[in-house]
Parts: C-alpha cells; sequence; structure tokens
C-alpha cells in the first residue's frame, strides 16, 4: 500500500476517532499490524487559533509511526496554516468531510463540505500548496439520499492534489444507521486514479476480507470494530495469510487491558486514566460472562489501584471466548 510517498508494511490503517485514537489506544494498535494509525481529529481553528488543549492531541512518541492527523475546519487558510505546523509532527495529513456531528457540521466542517463542493475544492487546494506530506481527505457517501455526491467530493480531491480519498459509504444523515454500502466504495475505485480506503462495518476478519474482494480498494480502515479489539488487525491478516484466525484468551484481553491502561497513565494524570479507560476496559470485557456486571461495577471506581483490581478479578473469572467466526 502506498500513500504518495509513503509505503506502508499493512494495508490495514487505524480510523481517526474522537475520544479513542488517542497516543495510548495507537500504540496498543499497532503490533498487531496497522498500517497506518490516525489520531483523533484534530481542530484548525483551535490549533492556530486556539491554546494548548488542541496541541495536547498531538503527543506522540517515535514508535508511534508512521501516523496520520486528522484536520477539520472550514477556513481554507487556517486549514493550510494547520498543515505548516503539523507537517512535522506526522506522515500523512488528512481533512476531514465527512464527520456527522452537529457541532462540528454546524461550523461548516465535517460533512457539512460535502454540500460546498468549491468551498472543498479551496480546502484540499490550500492544504495541497502548504505541505509536501502525503494528503488524503476522508468522505461520507453525500449528505443525505437526496445528495449522493460522493464521486464529484473525490474527483475535485484527486483534480486538486489529494494522494488518497477514504469513503464511509452512509450520508451524513444517516450518521452510524443502517449498513454501510460498499457498492458505493467498488464504484469510486473505478472512477478515480488515485488508492481508494474503505471504511464502514469491518467488525471481523472476514468483514475485511469481503470488502478487499468485493470493492477492490487499496486498504481498509478500521474503527468501531476495534474498540477493545486490537487482535482484529492480526486476525484480518491471518486471514490474508491462508491462516485460521483465533480469538484472544481472557489471560491476553486481561493482559491488553492492564498494558493500555498503564500504557494512558505514562501520559496522563492517575484521574485521567480511571475516567477514560473505562470505556476501553467494558469493551475488552465485551462478549465475556459477567460482562454487564463488571461494566457496573468499573463505572463506579474511582482509584487507580482498585480499578487494577477489578479488571484482574473479572477476567480471572470470566468462561473462555468462542473462537473467531
Amino acid at each position: 500500500m502506498k500513500i504518495g510517498s509513503l509505503h506502508l508494511k499493512h494495508k490495514l490503517l487505524l480510523a481517526p476517532m474522537a475520544g479513542i485514537t488517542d497516543l495510548a489506544c495507537r500504540l496498543i494498535m499497532r503490533p498487531f499490524g496497522i498500517g497506518l494509525a490516525f489520531s483523533e481529529m484534530v481542530s484548525a481553528n483551535g490549533l492556530v487559533l486556539g491554546g494548548e488543549a488542541t496541541k495536547d492531541l498531538l503527543i506522540s512518541v517515535p514508535e508511534d509511526r508512521p501516523l496520520g492527523i486528522q484536520l477539520f475546519g472550514e477556513n481554507p487558510e487556517i486549514l493550510a496554516e494547520a498543515c505548516r505546523r503539523i507537517e512535522e509532527h506526522c506522515d500523512v495529513i488528512d481533512i476531514n468531510m465527512g464527520c456527522p456531528v452537529k457541532k462540528v457540521v454546524r461550523s461548516g466542517a465535517g460533512s457539512a463540505l460535502l454540500k460546498n463542493p468549491a468551498r472543498a475544492a479551496g480546502i484540499v487546494a490550500a492544504m495541497r500548496k502548504a505541505t509536501s506530506r502525503p494528503l488524503t481527505v476522508k468522505i461520507r457517501a453525500g449528505w443525505d439520499q437526496a445528495c449522493i455526491n460522493f464521486l464529484e467530493i473525490a474527483h475535485i480531491a484527486e483534480q486538486e492534489g489529494a494522494d488518497a480519498v477514504t469513503l464511509h459509504p452512509r450520508t451524513r444523515s444517516q450518521g452510524f444507521s443502517g449498513c454501510a454500502d460498499w457498492t458505493l466504495i467498488a464504484t469510486l475505485k473505478q472512477q478515480i486514479k488515485i488508492p481508494v480506503i474503505g471504511s464502514g462495518d469491518v467488525f471481523t476478519p472476514r468483514d475485511a476480507l469481503r470488502m478487499l474482494e468485493e470493492t477492490g480498494c487499496d486498504a481498509v480502515m478500521l474503527g468501531r470494530g476495534c474498540y477493545g479489539n486490537p487482535w482484529l488487525a492480526g486476525q484480518i491478516l491471518d486471514l490474508l495469510g491462508g491462516k485460521v484466525p483465533h480469538a484472544p484468551t481472557t489471560q491476553e484481553r486481561c493482559e491488553i487491558a492492564l498494558l493500555h491502561m498503564d500504557t494512558f497513565l505514562r501520559h496522563n494524570s492517575e484521574r485521567k486514566t480511571v475516567l477514560d479507560m473505562r470505556k476501553h476496559l467494558c469493551w475488552y470485557a465485551r462478549g465475556l460472562s459477567g460482562a454487564a456486571q463488571f461494566r457496573a461495577a468499573v463505572n463506579k471506581v474511582e482509584q487507580l489501584e482498585e480499578l487494577r483490581s477489578v479488571v484482574k478479578q473479572f477476567f480471572r473469572n470470566a468462561e473462555p471466548p468462542a473462537e473467531v467466526s
């Protein structure tokens, strides 16, 4: 897999996910076979006009490469300046044109840009001039069923110098409801020459294999399927290599959950670690016996050592998971 001048070892990408793909999450995911990991989406306005809180999203370490940073915004000049400020921190820069969150859309950013092709073109052109880093664009199928214009936006991205396009084939109005229409990814692959990255509804290894086979996309972007499941990437690579993917044991789940927590703690306070890790720990327990009781217990814990104790006790007593389907 190649994006511009960047060669990737694997065709599996970790999606930019707000509140999820922080440094600790990326470091946990990488050893399992992620070719490129993206940061949480970063506000260009916050980066250029704001304070330190936005800059915290750029925190990284040498082993966190190759790294993509996703920007969102509506002003071409500010986005261009944001590119100049972050290019030393990453290997790929992505512009978000698909986020359906109301706060983002109201500002004219994210999926709102699907309704403004001229502004989208100006943004990609300005960012392309501002950086020599590979530039990608993440889009949705369109604003709603009456406005399916992913082909128009993708052609604009290609013409203005983008090196790849990621398509999540749902509309903005769908959010994450319904099913992702992978036929749109196949259509896009046939219509543009730059790489196409498929995104949406990859929850199992066979989902990834089907997406590659059915759409011809150049790479698969993993999102919600990785919640509490960093093994997904390795399972996909096993399946692509003709091997039988296996589910992690309860002991392996426990070890990675604790490692995730300790990795997060290296870059954050104990209080923030307890609060932010709750959701991840609940995902690690998903599908195991007693998971509901574990979630209830975890969400009441206030101290780090107590949290560790609850995690160890749960996984020690949980039933072994089923094999990967």
